[in-house]
């Protein structure tokens, strides 16, 4: 079921960890149908199926789509949808693309489904991006202007969208009430990757009045600003090795296993520091 989050946007959300599906309303064509922007579809082809059959009812057909990154669960898509161009940006273009060319990809993405519902994502669309000229700033489509904020953390070409005449930041998989951040572990400063975004993020969040994460809640602006000082405070424990004291991990977090992802991360942020250090004394 669709859900107004703003005059022009609405919100589908999946089961499967809160995903959020975002639809920003186009303008009319000539036979008075209009088109929309849908950002991130998923997850299931039952939920994705019911979402084209609400578009429909709505009397919208999808003019664009657009992948605020290369995750498995942001570059889906469905048959009823319609052949509509579907964007991201040249980074994360290029990583599908080299992912695609490889005869095995379908079993590198499906170590990465949830076994329970993995029968249930549909695969025949997957990952079909088309890049963006590198550094674009907006969404080229018929409709409201919408800024393309790309950065780097969590994943190579991730990017935020600003609907600005809605005042809606699409946040991408990030500023979730649910899911602690998730750096890129293959990055040379994940956590500095991560920090910047924020930065950037925060930079415009006098324009925002309300956020769409990839999973968790809609928020409201002093909840966007509330989000951006939780990451950082559990950012800067990864730093500093201490105790990030996050909502999100622990035994009373909305998900139980966020803290072995904690965990890992905290393992792995080691193992790239011993390396680093080691590079640097050989050197």
């Amino acid at each position: 079921m669709l859900r107004r989050v703003a005059e022009g946007v609405l919100v589908h959300q999946s089961q499967f960890i809160q995903s959020n599906s975002t639809v920003v309303l186009g303008r009319s064509d000539p036979a008075g149908q209009s088109g929309v922007l849908l950002i991130d579809p998923g997850i299931t082809a039952d939920e994705m199926a019911a979402l084209a059959r609400d578009l429909r009812e709505l009397d919208q057909r999808v003019a664009a789509g657009f992948s605020t990154h290369p995750d498995w669960d942001h570059v889906l898509w469905h048959p009823d949808f319609g052949d509509a161009p579907r964007y991201g940006t040249a980074r994360g273009a290029a990583f599908l693309k080299e992912l695609l060319s490889q005869a095995d990809w379908k079993q590198q993405v499906a170590e990465g489904l949830p076994p329970e519902q993995a029968e249930e994502i549909p695969m025949e669309l997957f990952g079909r991006i088309s890049g963006l000229p590198g550094g674009a700033a907006r969404m080229p489509w018929d409709g409201p202007s919408v800024r393309i904020l790309e950065h780097r953390a969590h994943a190579q070409g991730h990017a935020a969208l600003l609907i600005e005449e809605a005042r809606v930041l699409v946040a991408g998989d990030m500023l979730s009430d649910i899911l602690i951040p998730f750096l890129d572990l293959d990055a040379a400063d994940p956590i500095g990757d991560y920090l910047a975004a924020l930065e950037l993020i925060d930079s415009i969040a006098n324009d925002v009045d309300a956020v769409i994460p990839g999973h968790g809640s809609v928020g409201d602006a002093a909840q966007l600003r509330s989000r951006i000082d939780l990451d950082r405070t559990y950012l800067k424990a990864l730093q500093t090795g201490s105790n990030p004291n996050d909502p999100r991990v622990g035994p009373d977090a909305p998900l139980y296993w966020i803290a072995d992802v904690h965990d890992w991360q905290v393992q792995r942020l080691e193992q790239k520091r011993i390396s680093q250090s080691e590079v640097h004394h050989e050197g």
